[in-house]
């Protein structure tokens, strides 16, 4: 069963509407609140509605001696489950609260329990009910299921004048946040075939419901920022350089990253860098800069409010800019204000972690309430020591050498593992991109690979790969696959999202390579709690459970492990009902089934996770089964044949 990712939220007691009982010694499990068990009706897979009365001791709480930190239901396929099994979060209204429990499979039986957390008392349980859920035709809702019909190579509706049909053309570097109303919106860096966005603003937005259908919006910065230019030649004059004036189309628009911080109220991090040098032929080429806008609504793409400048690029070096711009591992700035990506931590701190290339990726503390660093920074050159206050190194592929090859960094907190994750960019992004991850239980680091390496103190090459240039039978493929978004619906499904570009040089597309769609696609996690992305793009496809059944027989299988720019193709396996591989690079291991979580472990020690998705490949398109996994620092995705 997917995990539904689960937060404390900081509300009083004292502000809820539960209801109040006198004080005695059987009052409740907790001597302050008591949760009542849980009925279960509208029982219809994959969701059922679930009930629980809610009462509390109103001396404790009007004596502040409760403080409730969330309420919710956990539940599972096995007796009294806890909040580290599948949860939902609520909110009790007139002494009851209640939730819709999602992804439950057929023919199932389930434990339920409602739970609220407190302070200083943990985590209470409600008694455990048990309910089984009907039987489900897997056929009928996959005959039933219309796959995404859009064209991948949109060319002829790349105009200007066509964008109200671009679904997912012309995304690079999306930026996607689930907003109040229940749409998804997305934001990304200003690029587009043949620059037919050029028109519209900057940071373009589009939205949609099911991740599949999506809206454009059109840009929400319409003009460089006022502040720009300003902060720049204060900047430069305090450095005794001369003011500068580019003009506004050389800047470049970038990556931005919107974040929920709280009902009515959003942020969007962006950064815009600065066209030519320091000081002329010679010196390093200008700074960059990362700016904030808010807004109370994201339905209004016009109301975003810009908040002005939050960080810039510092240099270890003083101002000994002129290095020269080819002299990649010595750049003049240690630190890039590029490719922010905003997080809350689970204590509730703020951070901004940023960077490109350079010295690798940072983390810098923010001020909840401005979203501005929560210490004044100091000028953005001097020693080591002086500039420390603009960034703490979380990750580095090259100690010591300042041309990193990674860049896009996306940070989340998973609160079923107790992990925070960085997930990065690797390489040039016309064709090798590629991306990496890895975690930490702390958001400060020491961030961890899977191979055990440690990116924060030692550096090194990020492992595993997440993404990577492939190809399936029957299509051109993908490459340029990185800078991702990652981002979760609120009912334990992740999702990643990047752009994917056509390989260079295809038959009959001008500048195939430049054509960039996007691409939204589900994570599952291991046993051992690595997020693996799948290898297909999310379609939507129902969830019905995979049966061993379903497995037999012949699958499209790459090994996707890290090869500079190369496509990863595809080759045969087959899987047989006596639970052996009979063809194929694994020719001779045996496999297992894991129904209830949907992996295969084969005895050569890799274990894939499975999901439906769409075979896009297919001629028409359907629906097929696809995985996606680790084993001995390799990554390996699959696809059943059809």
């Amino acid at each position: 069963m997917k995990l539904i990712k689960w937060l404390n939220l900081f509300t009083l007691g004292c502000t809820l509407f539960i209801s109040m009982a006198s004080c005695d010694d059987d009052d409740n499990n907790s001597g302050e609140l008591k949760l009542g068990t849980p009925t279960v009706t509208d029982i219809a897979v994959p969701t059922a509605t679930v009930l629980s009365e809610v009462t509390a001791c109103r001396e404790d709480i009007d004596m502040g001696r409760t403080r409730i930190m969330s309420y919710g239901f956990c539940y599972g396929t096995t007796g009294t489950p806890t909040i580290h099994d599948a949860t939902v979060k609520t909110t009790p209204d007139n002494g009851k609260m209640t939730a819709s429990l999602t992804s439950l499979k057929g023919n199932t039986e389930y434990h339920v329990r409602a739970f609220a957390t407190l302070y200083p008392n943990g985590i209470i349980y409600s008694d455990d009910v048990s309910f089984t859920t009907n039987a489900q035709s897997t056929i009928s809702e996959l005959n039933d299921y219309v796959p995404p019909t859009y064209a991948d190579n949109y060319t002829d509706i790349a105009d200007w004048n066509q964008r109200n049909k671009w679904n997912l053309a012309n995304v690079h570097d999306p930026g996607i946040v689930l907003a109040e109303d229940g749409y998804y919106y997305m934001y990304q860096t200003d690029a587009s075939y043949g620059n037919t966005h050029i028109a519209g603003g900057h940071f373009h937005g589009r939205r949609s419901k099911d991740l599949v259908n999506w809206e454009y919006l059109g840009g929400t910065m319409k003009s460089l920022p006022a502040w720009i230019i300003p902060q720049l030649n204060e900047i430069r004059k305090a450095m005794g350089l001369v003011e500068t004036t580019p003009a506004e189309k050389d800047f470049g628009y970038w990556a931005p990253c919107v974040r929920k911080v709280k009902d009515g109220l959003y942020r969007m991090y962006y950064s815009i860098v600065v066209p030519g040098y320091i000081n002329g032929t010679g010196s390093w080429g200008e700074r960059a800069f990362i700016g904030l806008m808010e807004n109370n609504n994201p339905a209004n793409n016009d109301g975003w409010e810009d908040k002005g400048y939050v960080i810039t690029n510092a240099s270890d070096k003083g101002l000994d800019y002129m290095v020269k711009p080819d002299d990649w591992a010595n750049c003049y700035f240690k630190w890039n204000a590029i490719d922010p990506s905003y997080i809350i931590d689970k204590d509730g701190k703020h951070y901004l972690i940023y960077g490109s290339w350079h010295s690798g990726i940072a983390s810098i503390e923010i001020d909840a309430n401005t979203g501005k660093p929560a210490t004044v920074l100091p000028k953005p050159w001097g020693t080591a020591n002086e500039i420390a206050p603009y960034g703490k190194l979380l990750a580095t592929r090259r100690m010591g050498n300042r041309w990193q090859g990674s860049e896009g960094a996306e940070i989340i907190y998973n609160a079923q593992t107790g992990y925070y994750y960085l997930f990065v960019a690797y390489d040039a992004l016309d064709v090798p991109y590629n991306t990496r991850v890895c975690r930490s239980k702390d958001i400060n680091g020491p961030y961890i690979g899977i191979d055990g390496t440690d990116l924060t103190n030692n550096g090194g090459d990020m492992l595993p790969v997440v993404t990577h240039p492939y190809k399936f039978s029957n299509s051109e493929g993908w490459v340029g696959i990185a800078h991702c978004a990652i981002f979760d619906d609120g009912k334990g499904n992740w999702f990643y999202a990047s752009q994917g570009r056509f390989p260079k040089d295809v038959p009959n597309i001008n500048a195939s390579n430049a054509i960039m769609m996007g691409h939204i696609r589900s994570i599952r996690w291991t046993k051992d709690g690595w997020p693996v992305v799948m290898p297909e793009r999310y379609g939507a496809v129902p969830q019905v459970p995979i049966t061993e059944k379903e497995l037999v027989g012949n699958w499209e299988h790459i090994d996707l492990s890290y090869s500079y720019g190369k496509q990863k193709t595809s080759d045969n396996m087959t899987l047989s009902a006596d639970h052996k591989v009979t063809d194929g690079s694994w020719k001779g291991a045996t496999w297992t089934y894991d129904a209830v979580n949907e992996r295969i472990s084969f005895s050569n020690g890799v274990e894939v996770c499975l999901q439906r998705e769409v075979d896009w490949e297919a001629n028409p398109r359907t629906h097929t089964i696809v995985y996606a996994g680790y084993g001995s620092s390799k990554t390996y995705w699959g696809k059943k044949s059809r």
